[in-house]
């Protein structure tokens, strides 16, 4: 569907608006009563939320390439078939091949307060080449004073099909006045793999987690509810999730941010990802006709 075509079948005059860019990505531009927010067609990538009389929530990298073909560096990236490397000897981009794929809008409405917005993608040749060609993803956002993202994967092989297994993330990168004073509440006493530390399985310690250094942390097992304090930033956001069972901690910190071509030398500074996940030995496996739902709210509140 082209700009024309988005326009004229789901434009909201005053709320919902769509707009292309130089480089050719189209995007929606939500103005809602609660929130505004903007959403990339390429890989239904959620790049800003910004609850009114709030800073904005979502950290998005000065120098992410907004490209056709190009990951785009923050928000919320969807990560899907796999993450990270693909880990069963095949070919493919890091993360799966969701986030740089075209999606097409289902629907959109303003109900209240909200702004809903689904999305969908399903096979087409680039997934098919990497050995994908019987799924369907449906991808739901309600954007408002918080924000519900609700990501469902269905296998539509038949019933003489095989099973799809993958994995999933939202790769949520969070917007912090100073990492160095950030603290991740609702993963104490929980094993997790320690991606720095050549994948080592490590139990982190009771109370909260406060960054220190470059922290890629997979935990295992885990349906907890995370709390984000920013301290620098007077505030704290809460992702509560469903369907999941990992959550990611990233932060790549001064070093490896210096060798990395769409990130400013100091961004580091100003986010952390909390991300839901299913990943590794949490990764989901669907019989012919099965679906998995994944959800995750997010809020936003001042410190007490």
């Amino acid at each position: 569907m082209d700009l024309a075509e988005l326009k004229e079948q789901f434009g909201v005059t005053g709320v919902l608006g769509f707009e292309k860019t130089a480089s050719g990505l189209v995007f929606a531009r939500v103005t809602g009563p609660a929130a505004n927010a903007t959403v990339y067609v390429q890989g239904a990538h959620l790049t800003d939320w910004q609850p009114t009389e709030q800073k904005p929530v979502l950290f998005l990298s000065a120098k992410s390439d907004l490209a056709p073909g190009k990951a785009i560096r923050g928000g919320v990236p969807v990560c899907f078939p796999w993450f990270g490397p693909r880990s069963d000897g095949q070919k493919g981009p890091a993360h799966g091949f969701a986030r740089t794929e075209g999606w097409e809008l289902k629907f959109a409405a303003v109900a209240g307060d909200e702004v809903r917005l689904a999305w969908a993608l399903g096979p087409n040749a680039a997934s098919r080449e990497l050995g994908f060609d019987h799924f369907q993803v449906a991808y739901e956002m309600t954007i408002g004073e918080t924000l519900t993202l609700q990501m469902t994967v269905a296998n539509d092989s038949g019933e003489q099909g095989m099973p799809l297994v993958f994995e999933q993330a939202l790769h949520t990168y969070f917007a912090v006045a100073d990492a160095e004073q950030v603290e991740i509440d609702g993963l104490g006493e929980t094993e997790y793999l320690d991606k720095v530390d050549g994948m080592q399985q490590k139990v982190q310690r009771a109370g909260a987690l406060r960054l220190t250094e470059r922290t890629d942390r997979v935990y295992l097992d885990t349906t907890a509810t995370c709390v984000l304090r920013d301290e620098a930033g007077g505030r704290k956001i809460a992702v509560e999730k469903t369907g999941s069972r990992s959550t990611v901690v990233w932060n790549p910190w001064g070093p490896l941010t210096a060798t990395m071509a769409d990130m400013e030398p100091e961004g580091w500074r100003g986010m952390t990802c909390i991300e839901t996940a299913n990943v590794g030995e949490s990764a989901v496996t669907l019989a012919p006709g099965e679906t998995h739902t994944m959800r995750a709210v997010i809020s936003v509140e001042a410190l007490g």
